[in-house]
């Protein structure tokens, strides 16, 4: 299992603490975060960064940073269909949507030359011409360096220009109403939000027209999540309830219970489907679920929609805080509350593929896995994956796995496994107990 340490793995620092993350194109990052309403001196706001990969490493560059007053942003998702691309931010008690749009400046010696970009080879000005020639390029066109007869070094940069649009009330608690989570479905026709008041709201996107009203949980909602085909719903809430919900109807599909050892309570941390290309009628969840006292076991556990039951299952032997599945669902990530680590899995045998341990130095916020799926150009790399990790220290940074050996020899052995105890990220198969099982280590 590899593991190493994450120091060259940052990809950009901050001046405010990171507590959202979403891909907004297949090289571009959206951060958000900030100090709050309080007159800290922390800004609140988002940030876009555009990652590059030079042959031997990440690199990001900030692109865009948009400031959203005294309103921090906890929580945002994003939707791109190639024509045009969405955010939405929770801001208090609502649901803020943003349009993202697109032009290229020019720029000499890193400063952007006003008036060039309507300008032609000849320096006669051809604005409707220039204009739709900036329309047709995309956020995932990279436009090289050239040098004049001065040698002032002038290139021609994409900025990503963000517009707010509409806004609603998505809480409504009594007593401090605030947007805990939104989700857009992958077909871009639905959004979810939850908050304080523990309400489930399905709105169609991006008119915010609200669909349904869930009287879901008895306490705030902690995460939502659309199933790949967009007909579920999962919420898991402080009320320590997971629930997966009918989209058509908004009726109840499944109630997902379990019983934890020894008699504990434990708390349902974040939630997020699996998408299964072998089966896609099959539907497949990851719940993170911590012990109410600290000191005890944590679980990833994979279930079963359909029956309602744990597949596998991996202990931890801290809380949990952060979790993201891969588009192409072959990987799944999971980061740390007191030692800020990344984990990244084999999505479908739970086998520990990378550890990053003190990846950050407190705890981590959020996971994102880069794209694969994206119609749009993808980074090239020499990596199978790659997962970017946020934390309240400011910091961005990126874990990955590089492509597996072509010819590597693998030894089988058969055995026994039996145990009672919890070993740390041994992973728990609720249909082998007691059974043989086949262990395949690889040698180089």
């Amino acid at each position: 299992m590899p593991s190493r340490r994450n120091n060259c793995d940052l990809l950009a620092r901050v001046n405010f603490p990171l507590y959202t993350l979403q891909m907004l194109t297949g090289r571009h990052i959206l951060v958000g975060g900030g100090g709050g309403s309080s007159k800290t001196g922390v800004a609140n706001g988002f940030e876009i960064f555009e990652l590059s990969h030079n042959g031997s490493q990440f690199i990001a560059e900030e692109v865009t940073r948009h400031e959203t007053g005294p309103s921090v942003v906890m929580n945002c998702t994003t939707y791109n269909d190639q024509k045009r691309i969405w955010i939405a931010a929770g801001q208090e008690s609502h649901c803020q949507l943003y349009n993202v749009t697109s032009k290229v400046v020019t720029t000499k010696n890193g400063e952007i030359i006003k008036g060039t970009n309507s300008t032609s080879k000849e320096g006669i000005r051809h604005r409707k011409n220039m204009e739709k020639v900036e329309e047709n390029i995309t956020p995932e066109e990279r436009i090289e360096e050239i040098k004049d007869d001065n040698s002032n070094i002038k290139s021609k940069k994409l900025q990503l220009i963000v517009k707010p649009a509409d806004s609603v009330q998505t809480d409504f608690s009594e007593e401090e109403p605030f947007q805990r989570i939104v989700r857009i479905s992958l077909n871009g026709k639905f959004m979810v939000t939850g908050g304080m008041d523990g309400h489930i709201r399905l709105w169609k996107f991006p008119q915010l027209h609200k669909l349904h009203d869930l009287d879901a949980h008895t306490k705030e909602i902690d995460d939502i999540d659309f199933s790949p085909d967009s007909t579920l719903i999962a919420s898991i809430a402080k009320d320590g309830k997971a629930f997966i919900w009918n989209m058509s109807n908004g009726s109840k599909f499944k109630d997902l219970t379990w019983s934890p050892p020894n008699g504990l309570k434990y708390m349902y941390k974040r939630c997020r489907f699996r998408k299964l290309e072998e089966n896609k009628s099959k539907a497949q969840i990851f719940i993170l679920s911590n012990a109410v006292v600290g000191k005890n076991i944590s679980f990833l556990q994979l279930w079963d929609v359909e029956s309602g039951s744990i597949v596998k299952t991996v202990p931890y032997k801290e809380t949990l805080s952060a979790l993201s599945v891969s588009d192409d669902g072959k990987f799944v990530a999971v980061g740390t509350m007191f030692s800020g680590s990344v984990d990244i899995y084999v999505a479908f045998s739970l086998r520990r593929a990378l550890h990053v341990p003190g990846a950050h130095s407190m705890f981590v916020t959020g996971l994102e896995f880069l794209p694969t799926k994206l119609e749009s150009p993808t980074i090239a790399s020499n990596t199978e994956t790659a997962v970017i990790s946020i934390s309240v220290d400011n910091k961005i940074c990126i874990h990955s796995i590089p492509f597996r050996q072509p010819h590597s020899r693998v030894l089988v052995l058969f055995g026994w496994e039996e145990s009672n105890e919890y070993d740390d990220h041994k992973v728990r198969d609720e249909d082998q107990k007691g059974k043989d099982t086949v262990v395949m280590y690889k040698v180089e």
